[in-house]
């Protein structure tokens, strides 16, 4: 009771005030704890440090649990390896002691009767107990007791088979008394029997191995499972974590939100400029082109009796260039007014413009017999001039690309998955081109094929998936080399 009454009364007195925080109070970072000094460092970190903080530490985390867990996943299939390994050895251990037995009781019997067909399972031993044995062999470790244990079977079988042998010879030219004591005890039935022995120490130290094998994947498996938990718990941590940062973080993203708002005005207008720009400068390059083609030209008649032939290729190859050359700036100024050009949206039938557009291409036309499919297509929304020039590339091109073909084949066709726009699609047997290359189809000046080949710029494709982005739909190519090539691109229905 004394004791009780003075820890009573010792729990009772008044206690000594607890001090502040120490970073409360100004005091020097230097008498707080490394946990506080660690705490008071993290207050101070700006919300990117201390989410890429956690990230850090939860990375560790994981790594650490994921080299855990691949460790004890390792053990498992091992384990499981190992398993199936015993399995199989007991499962030859007790072929090879039936067939052991077998030839016992046929060599038996052979002595009793002496019919000779009771010998096959003593044949089948001889010739098939050496590859048990390499069988066996592979399946245990060179190290272990397993191996010694299968030499000891193998000296077992060697004697029983040469006790048969014997027994047998001796069957064979002194007749059945001469055997008859040996026909009742078994010739090699020591041999048989401590082979059998042999055979249940090999099952029972198999067995042990499972046994262990079995505790040891069973305590991986829960260890496994315990690291699970806890990456999860530390995930969720670390996503109550972000999420707290990010809560208190909306007023900057708003402000970064709105700066990149700014910064995309300022950057679409630098492309307007830039259009501009290209406009005026592939402008300006037509009168020196002229100029170059004029005076080539001229300087080839002026000189024609006084050039040789190579000079006059030369001339020539000038003058092809600056065409080539004129007709990449137009196409170019094409490109550029299509940026700039102002949109008009009404109701477009498709089915005119495509008669429209065909009807233009009859000089391409002539002296070729192509299979046309056009089906019907329907009404869209957007502007009319600007979709002709699409359809015009297009057919021109498929048009162009089969060329070559023996029986060319074009298809003009649209499905509608979605209520609000419908897809076309232009498609021919032509030479088509190879997929890997397919997102280089709708850039500036790209060519999938050499200018020698098929005449172009590169500019058509580029024209058609600015105007259809313009339209607000999207554009896209399948195809293979020599099975032709289909270009697929989507039209609002109702106007945006």
């Amino acid at each position: 009771m004394p004791d009780t009454d003075a820890q009573r009364a010792t729990s009772t007195a008044p206690q000594p005030p607890v001090p502040a925080t120490p970073w409360a109070e100004g005091e020097p970072l230097s008498k707080l704890s490394p946990l506080l000094r660690l705490l008071n460092e993290f207050h101070g970190w700006s919300i990117e440090r201390r989410v890429l903080a956690g990230f850090g530490l939860v990375f560790a985390g994981i790594l650490v649990i994921s080299a855990i867990s691949y460790r004890n996943m390792t053990i498992l299939i091992r384990n499981g390896q190992l398993d199936t390994r015993s399995h199989e050895l007991v499962r030859l251990l007790a072929s090879t002691g039936e067939a052991m037995d077998e030839a016992e009781d046929g060599h038996r019997r052979f002595l009793v009767t002496g019919d000779a067909s009771y010998l096959k399972p003593y044949e089948t031993l001889r010739e098939r107990g050496p590859e048990y044995l390499r069988y066996l062999r592979d399946l245990t470790d060179p190290e272990s007791g397993q191996r010694v244990r299968l030499e000891q079977l193998e000296q077992f079988m060697q004697k029983q088979l040469r006790a048969e042998q014997a027994a047998i010879e001796l069957r064979r030219e002194t007749g059945f008394e001469a055997v008859r004591a040996i026909a009742l005890a078994g010739a090699a039935k020591e041999e048989l029997d401590s082979a059998h022995r042999l055979q249940a120490q090999m099952e029972q130290e198999e067995a042990k191995g499972l046994q262990r094998r079995v505790i040891e994947s069973a305590t991986s498996t829960r260890s496994s499972i315990v690291l699970l938990i806890l990456g999860a718990m530390l995930l969720f941590v670390l996503l109550a974590a972000v999420y707290y940062l990010i809560r208190h973080d909306i007023t900057e993203r708003r402000r970064v939100a709105e700066e990149l708002h700014h910064r995309g005005e300022q950057l679409q207008a630098a492309n307007k400029e830039l259009e501009a720009f290209s406009y005026s400068v592939s402008h300006d390059l037509r009168a020196p082109l002229r100029h170059i083609d004029g005076y080539a030209s001229l300087l080839a008649k002026a000189a024609a009796t006084t050039l040789d032939a190579k000079a006059k290729r030369y001339l020539q190859t000038i003058s092809e260039s600056a065409t080539r050359m004129g007709q990449l700036i137009d196409d170019l100024l094409v490109f550029s007014r299509m940026g700039r050009q102002e949109m008009l949206h009404a109701p477009v039938n498709l089915d005119q413009l495509v008669k429209s557009v065909l009807h233009d291409l009859r000089p391409d036309l002539q002296d070729r017999h192509i299979s046309w499919t056009i089906a019907p297509l329907p009404e869209v929304q957007g502007d009319a001039a600007m979709l002709r020039q699409v359809f015009a590339n297009l057919l021109a091109n498929a048009v162009k690309f089969t060329g070559t073909t023996a029986e060319p084949r074009i298809e003009v066709g649209s499905r509608q998955t979605d209520p609000t726009e419908v897809v076309l699609f232009v498609r021919d047997n032509g030479v088509g081109f190879d997929m890997q290359y397919a997102d280089k189809l709708f850039g500036v000046f790209q060519r999938l094929h050499r200018a020698d080949e098929f005449e172009g710029t590169g500019i058509g494709l580029a024209n058609v998936r600015r105007i259809i982005h313009r339209h607000g739909g999207k554009t896209w190519a399948e195809g293979a080399l020599g099975e032709g090539a289909t270009f697929y691109f989507t039209l609002p229905t109702k106007r945006p």
